[in-house]
């Protein structure tokens, strides 16, 4: 599973205020704890593909936290474990090109580097692969809003994104699709429009059965979306519900850099109900969190509904102070709104020389988007007018060449018919030798079929013959553990009960200690034969689990002068009990020759659980073995070994030295 990172802006009209929404400003931070542990457990992956996907999630957070050294880390780790999987080195380019939001330019930096991504995650089949795209996608709209080309961005939308995310079943990347589509129509202030596709929004969101912080945060904007649309609309009760949802999302993450979204649209409620004084302290609030996490679109637009106050009160000096501090707003619109509040300050104050002053820059920074239009318009008619032009150039070439050639083909129309019947011949000729070809490479894949059909013949057979054996074994295995328990151990047991009651009467503790300590020899047969008749076939495995089991068979080899450090993640309790079983062989084979040979004073197990692949890893600080010890030795450990793993279609590796013994072990939970 790589987890879905999105980032969204959404521009008003009116005053310009700009929030912005998606992981890189909401993402829902679970506890310290929580990620140290998968920075932890991803550093000791040994799994490539999950190494890449989880160095991608941890990089992502870093992202949201804004620490882009940690960023980078992990994202050149998630492309290096990604030597052997295409997909995911591609799926790399994403995390890589997100780097470019930090510059100056980053609009055309990203969507070029979007572009390149796309072409090539486009021929991948995998679901991740598509998410990446949508997400893609999904940016691509924002930056064409963000260029006024909102056309453009609803057509990406509604055309390549949802239709792909409809296409995974992805309930969050749909609803999150909708709420941008709804954050579109709020854009253009038809608030109707997008209280509609924001419960659309929700109604998908409701669809996910165990929802994510992220699909919670997504569920938390468009909650605050539909109240912001109702507050524009003056309906402030309706307006104070959808807060309330909002909120019992975002109190259940206290460390969130959602809070300063819903602290500047709880302010904005207050100050509709002209609560002044309530509202700037809860803008204040806002402006905390957002500082903290470096949150300057909700920064400027808090601040700027601030100076909406104070201009209400009248006091245009405190207003101008909030206007300086946001007046170098990257956002043209914004600007142009700015001058304008800054002229009517000051002409509230009397101050006429700086009302003319912003007024003039008001209009002037229209004269000038005005110019820019005309020019664009000149330039585009220009270029039309020249592609006319080398159109008709073109076409009178081509004519004149054609005069020509035919000129050509009259003076030597002999000529000609002698090249075509050559042609012809030549042509029969290569026919001729591509049938040959042809049937010569469909006879070679025959033969290599008809052997590719012999091998898995020969291999079905030996899984087979595996399968029978090993049945055969675990079946002899449990008739003689139930014989030594409940035959040999049971009449073993009751001499010992007859011996002691026959004693108590009939013996004297101090005149007859060689009987008891006879007696005590018995009692530790008995003992001895209950724990070969459990290691034959594990009660606890049959009764608790693999887990369990796993965990008493690394209690049983412990010793004072070695530490056994068993770890266990995501094993399931319903797999099959004969998958659970051979599990456990290949484990206590494992252990048994790390115990017996290696001479180690540590080792490290570890059984994890991915989908339907099953991981084992045990390592050791001995003193190692030679690799090719299987060609040499008669024992049958090693190969009982490999029979069992190839019994479940799986794959092992081995890697000895005189430092120690790393063995690495993939196994197919369904391998029958």
């Amino acid at each position: 599973m790589i987890n879905k990172y999105l980032f969204l802006l959404l521009f008003f009209s009116g005053l310009q205020y700009v929030y912005a929404q998606g992981a890189y400003f909401y993402y829902l931070e679970k506890k310290n704890n929580n990620f140290d542990s998968l920075v932890a457990a991803t550093n000791r992956e040994t799994v490539d593909t999950i190494k890449a996907l989880k160095s991608y999630q941890i990089a992502a957070t870093y992202f949201t936290r804004q620490d882009l050294e940690n960023y980078n880390k992990y994202v050149k780790q998630g492309i290096e474990s990604s030597v052997r999987s295409q997909v995911y080195k591609d799926i790399g380019l994403y995390y890589q090109a997100l780097i470019h939001f930090t510059k100056p330019d980053f609009m055309n930096l990203l969507e070029k580097d979007f572009n390149t991504t796309e072409s090539l995650l486009k021929k991948y089949k995998s679901n991740e692969a598509k998410r990446i795209r949508v997400i893609m996608f999904q940016n691509l709209s924002l930056f064409k809003t963000m260029q006024n080309k909102d056309t453009e961005s609803m057509n990406i939308l509604i055309n390549n994104a949802i239709p792909l995310a409809t296409s995974i079943g992805d309930h969050e990347l749909i609803g999150g699709l909708y709420k941008n589509i709804a954050l579109s129509f709020y854009n253009s202030q038809d608030f109707s429009k997008a209280i509609e596709y924001s419960n659309l929004a929700q109604s998908f969101l409701n669809k996910i059965k165990k929802p994510s912080p992220q699909s919670k945060g997504m569920m938390g904007e468009a909650l605050l979306l539909k109240a912001e649309c109702l507050m524009r609309r003056n309906k402030l009760p309706e307006a104070k519900i959808e807060l309330n949802k909002a909120y019992s999302i975002i109190r259940n993450y206290p460390e969130s850099n959602f809070h300063s979204l819903y602290f500047s649209n709880l302010g904005y409620y207050q100050m509709k109900l002209k609560n002044y004084p309530e509202a700037l302290k809860t803008f204040d609030t806002g402006l905390n969190n957002a500082e903290k996490y470096k949150n300057t679109n909700i920064i400027e637009r808090i601040k700027l509904f601030k100076h909406e106050i104070y201009q209400d009160l009248k006091d245009y000096k405190r207003s101008n102070e909030i206007l300086s501090e946001v007046q170098n707003t990257p956002f043209k619109k914004n600007k142009q709104q700015i001058l304008k509040e800054f002229s009517k300050n000051y002409a509230a104050l009397k101050d006429t020389a700086n009302a003319y002053r912003y007024a003039s820059e008001f209009i002037n920074s229209f004269d000038s988007t005005n110019t820019v239009g005309i020019h664009k318009n000149i330039a585009f008619l220009e270029a039309r007018y020249r592609k006319a032009e080398d159109e008709k150039k073109i076409a009178w070439l081509n004519t004149e060449k054609t005069k020509k050639q035919m000129e050509v083909n009259q003076k030597n129309s002999y000529l000609w018919l002698l090249s075509l019947v050559l042609l012809s011949f030549l042509s029969l000729l290569i026919f001729l030798y591509i049938i040959y070809r042809k049937n010569k490479k469909l006879s070679e894949q025959k033969e290599i079929n008809l052997q590719q059909k012999i091998e898995d013949i020969k291999q079905k057979e030996e899984l087979s013959l595996t399968r029978a054996i090993l049945d055969g074994e675990e079946r002899e295995r449990e008739r003689i553990a139930r014989d030594l328990h409940d035959g040999l151990g049971g009449m073993l047991a009751g001499v010992k009960i007859n011996f002691s009651t026959w004693s108590s009467s009939h013996l004297n503790n101090e005149n007859n200690q060689e009987f008891y300590k006879i007696l005590g020899q018995l009692d530790n047969s008995v003992t001895e034969l209950r724990h070969v008749a459990r290691n034959l076939m594990p009660e606890s495995l049959l009764n608790f689990g693999l887990e369990t089991a796993l965990h008493d068979l690394c209690q049983f080899y412990h010793r004072k002068d070695l530490e056994i450090d068993f770890q266990a993640i995501n094993i399931e309790k319903r797999l099959p009990l004969n998958i659970q079983l051979n599990i456990y062989r290949i484990v206590q084979e494992l252990l048994a020759n790390a115990v017996k040979h290696s001479e180690a004073s540590s080792i490290l197990l570890q059984c994890s659980q991915a989908g339907e692949n099953f991981l084992i890893t045990i390592e050791d600080n001995g003193k190692g073995f030679d690799k090719n010890i299987e060609k040499t030795t008669k024992s049958l450990g090693l190969h009982n070994l490999k029979n069992r793993v190839n019994y479940l279609k799986g794959k092992m590796e081995v890697n000895s030295d005189h430092q120690g013994t790393t063995i690495n072990i993939e196994l197919n939970t369904y391998g029958e």
